[in-house]
């Protein structure tokens, strides 16, 4: 079995409580014996998978399958074609250099729900949003690599995994995947954008 999982802000990738004040998996009525296949920090939003079979962990999250994620992030300011460069070609964090990624300007933005709590709004500042498509996924890698070229992220959602997007997917809301859905997680060539 593999679900899609629309994740909300203030929720944590698992069951039982870490001790915080954020809400866990278990609110949101999964069937028994599945697990998230990854992981999403509490204030990030979007697709996560969650399932019953364990060697999907290995097949989807392993940087040398090279399993596309896209993410669409809210920065700070629009980054110059430089710093989309630098993203691209990866950038050195916590002592090491991220796998070469694509990154795109999002124009139009897109037209998502207002986040609860609403994201930090200041006046003299404008965001933009940015598309990043990873074949690797470490920790808050996304935020500390626009943070890196000067370009600090105020909402992260993850949009797709492989050529499956989270769509229509309403915040909080699952379904248990077809096999034309799943086939459409797995698949490693992307689609034009």
């Amino acid at each position: 079995m593999l679900i899609a999982f629309h994740k909300p802000y203030g929720v944590i990738s698992q069951f039982t409580s870490d001790g915080s004040r954020h809400h866990t998996l278990a609110a949101f009525g999964f069937p028994t014996a599945v697990y998230p296949i990854g992981r999403l920090d509490a204030e990030t939003e979007g697709l996560l998978l969650l399932s019953d079979e364990p060697e999907l962990n290995a097949k989807l999250l392993h940087p040398r399958e090279g399993h596309r994620r896209v993410y669409w992030v809210e920065v700070e300011r629009t980054p110059p074609t430089e710093a989309l460069k630098n993203l691209t070609s990866g950038i050195l964090t916590q002592g090491r250099k991220t796998l070469p990624c694509r990154a795109w300007l999002l124009t139009p933005r897109p037209n998502l729900p207002p986040r609860n709590p609403p994201v930090r709004f200041r006046k003299s500042v404008e965001t933009c949003w940015l598309a990043l498509e990873l074949t690797e996924g470490k920790n808050r890698q996304v935020r500390r690599m626009t943070a890196a070229v000067g370009h600090p992220t105020l909402r992260l959602m993850r949009v797709q995994i492989g050529n499956y997007e989270l769509g229509q997917l309403m915040a909080g809301t699952w379904k248990t995947l077809t096999t034309p859905e799943r086939e459409l997680v797995f698949q490693k060539e992307g689609r034009d954008t």
